[in-house]
């Protein structure tokens, strides 16, 4: 059997999406409240519940902390949000009621924050404080008194050779050392509802301490419980299901009279026949300074390795070690094969990180390997942590690529600039792919070599008859990898069936295909679908050239209307509704979260149907006798000859012991008429239909 052919193979077996949770790195912890003046704070529960609904996961995270001093503090709560991740919901509960936060701007909500922090009242703060993280702030925490609060947020799930990546990031560089061990209870579920059947749950990174319950074909539940556990690094759970051919799916989500929103996803499939060609690679490794923290380096490393050992035979590569320099493993494209393997890892494993990043000189340095008659893959391995200055000449650069070249981005750690290394693959044809030290590189490898060796659907378009939609983000699609869904949001008025058809260009040759699909004329069961259409638009006018002040004004516009914090707007919680009227702020969130808390609860009591049915509670009747496993990792591989110059991650892990399964019901149920009125009036002054988009 050829490399290419039991590459191919690997891939057919290890169909599946992924649910990535706690992506682990050796750092101290977030998602802690640390006093600011150096006072103790400990946390006595911390608890997440994961919705997964076909592709969108809802995650609430719920904490306690203990003032430990017998004194008033301020509290600084610092966590890192996922890719794609939409902030929907920030609460503290003050004398005993939650008081749900509102979004204004910025500056705005800081003076506010600062107003009644003056007067030593109750107010909270939560604010973006870089591409990647948010700051929560709390006032005043009483001597001896605990503060509860809680966040919610929406996270369009990644997906990468149909395993989707869920992230829940514990693990980051906080601004102290602090104490990340929970006195109480640390409790975590997730249960996953997806219209393809799911085969299997696993958890890479803590084995069997999580404990799995598959409930029909279409539900399972994983769950972890600890006391006393250390919140210093995060954990992994995968989830293996069927694969489906080329395809359309959608959710939606509508109410009766108002304008309805919608994700359609649109896939690569099987069916479409495997490439033979060989092509060049050019890896380019970056080993500025950045790359020491977090171990980046020996990270980046071994996703290196695992992607050289994915080539076929007939592929050529070139290894570039970048920081202000250059230094080339050989000079020239060589053979993929055992001796320039071998040779390869030599070269990687004496680079060291040092030194500022100059993706420009990279780049140029690569592109000089084009040749016409094959097709140059250039691979950037990088955390994308690099001089704005220098981000305009970049797009430059990118846009005078040679001829049959794309970029394809591998982000490494949690801390990443994951917008512009997609916009680098985006605007190249290529595509972005995010590894954490706890993935599986030889999988993931494996999955970007056959992605390129798989049909790609090139200059995709999408056309939807019969019924009207509007503000469609993204507008274009770009091209269609095998294995990587491309997801679409968009609005519509009146629902109805409609044709979906999808273009483009296959192996040099023209591609459509067309599917049916059912707008609903009313589903309230996918709120989240809001925020994630509003989240898209937020992206696109971010855009990383540098918002301009009318794209500026519509970002606080859709932030306040859909309750988003971004890098112009905050959450603010008061102590009360009168403190609201008092600073004429209008509490659309908390109309919102009502709606999405009651959409939510239904969701919940659906699958509690679903377990109660079950045997026991243990499982699905119709699927025979109950499926509880044990959630080990799976065998590893033997381990290839670029892989071995780095040892493994070790996981050194907290034992967890026993299952968790809560029945996480009991939210706020129901919509009184007042709040359905008022948010539909909210909703027909939304501004953000202006000046918009129109699919093509």
């Amino acid at each position: 059997m050829t490399r290419r052919s039991s590459i191919a193979v690997t891939g057919l077996i290890a169909i599946a999406f992924f649910i990535a949770f706690f992506l682990a790195t050796p750092a101290h912890a977030a998602g802690l409240l640390i006093a600011d003046d150096g006072g103790l704070l400990s946390i006595e529960e911390h608890t997440v519940h994961v919705t997964v609904n076909n592709g969108i996961a809802v995650t609430q995270v719920t904490q306690v902390f203990r003032n430990q001093e017998n004194r008033v503090v301020e509290g600084l709560y610092s966590f890192p949000v996922p890719a794609r991740a939409s902030v929907a919901g920030f609460s503290m509960w003050i004398d005993g009621q939650e008081m749900i936060g509102e979004v204004l701007e910025k500056q705005a909500a800081r003076e506010i924050y600062n107003t009644y922090k003056s007067q030593k009242q109750d107010p909270g703060l939560l604010e973006q404080s870089d591409y990647r993280t948010f700051d929560l702030r709390v006032f005043p925490i009483k001597p001896l008194a605990v503060q509860k609060i809680q966040i919610t947020y929406y996270q369009e799930l990644e997906s990468d050779d149909d395993w989707m990546t869920y992230v829940y990031p514990l693990a980051s560089n906080a601004r102290q050392v602090v104490n990340s061990r929970v006195s109480g209870l640390f409790s975590l579920t997730i249960d996953v509802k997806s219209a393809e059947p799911i085969a299997e749950m696993k958890s890479p990174s803590h084995g069997a301490d999580l404990q799995v319950t598959r409930y029909s074909d279409n539900y399972s539940r994983a769950s972890l419980r600890a006391l006393g556990a250390s919140l210093n690094r995060d954990v992994v759970i995968a989830t293996r299901g069927s694969r489906a051919p080329t395809g359309a799916s959608l959710i939606a989500n509508k109410e009766a009279d108002a304008d309805g929103y919608f994700s359609l996803s649109l896939r690569a499939g099987d069916d479409l026949k495997e490439r033979n060609s060989s092509a060049d690679y050019v890896f380019l490794l970056d080993v500025s300074a950045s790359m020491r923290d977090e171990e980046k380096l020996d990270q980046s490393r071994q996703t290196l390795a695992a992607l050289v050992d994915a080539l076929a035979d007939d592929d050529r590569f070139d290894v570039i070690a970048f920081n202000n320099r250059q230094t080339t493993a050989f000079g020239s494209l060589v053979a993929a094969d055992a001796a320039h393997r071998s040779d390869g890892a030599k070269f990687l494993a004496s680079r060291q990180a040092r030194g500022g990043t100059d993706f420009n000189a990279a780049l140029s340095a690569a592109y000089r390997y084009a040749k016409d008659s094959r097709a140059l893959n250039i691979v950037l391995i990088s955390d994308g942590l690099s001089e704005q200055s220098r981000l305009a000449s970049l797009m430059r650069l990118i846009a005078s690529r040679p001829k049959q070249s794309r970029i394809l981005c591998v982000g490494i750690g949690n801390d990443v600039d994951r917008a512009l290394l997609q916009r680098m693959a985006d605007e190249t044809g290529g595509l972005a792919a995010f590894i954490s030290a706890d993935g599986d590189f030889q999988r993931q490898a494996a999955a970007l070599h056959r992605k390129l060796h798989r049909p790609t659907i090139s200059n995709a378009s999408v056309e939807i008859d019969g019924v009207s939609v509007r503000d469609v983000e993204p507008a274009v699609l770009g091209n269609l990898f095998d294995g990587t869904p491309a997801r679409i949001f968009g609005r519509y008025r009146e629902g109805g069936v409609a044709n979906v058809k999808l273009k483009g260009i296959v192996g040099g040759e023209p591609f459509a295909q067309t599917f049916q699909v059912n707008f609903p004329q009313s589903d309230a069961e996918n709120p989240q679908i809001q925020r994630m259409w509003a989240l898209r638009r937020i992206d696109r006018l971010l855009n990383g050239r540098g918002a301009s002040a009318a794209d500026i004004d519509q970002i606080i516009r859709l932030g306040q209307q859909y309750s988003i914090a971004t890098e112009y707007t905050s959450f603010i919680v008061l102590a009360n509704d009168a403190e609201y009227t008092k600073w004429k702020i209008d509490q659309h969130n908390a109309v919102r979260l009502t709606s999405d808390r009651d959409a939510q609860t239904k969701v919940d009591l659906q699958l509690r149907q679903l377990r109660d049915k079950a045997p026991n509670g243990r499982g699905d009747p119709s699927l025979g006798p109950a499926v509880t496993t044990h959630a080990g990792p799976s065998p590893s591989p033997a381990t290839p000859s670029m892989q071995s110059l780095t040892s493994a991650n070790p996981n050194g892990l907290p034992h967890y012991g026993g299952a968790f399964d809560p029945v996480t019901v009991g939210l706020v149920a129901g919509l009184c008429g007042a709040a359905v009125r008022r948010r539909r009036r909210l909703s027909s002054e939304d501004p953000a239909s202006k000046n918009s988009p129109k699919l093509e």
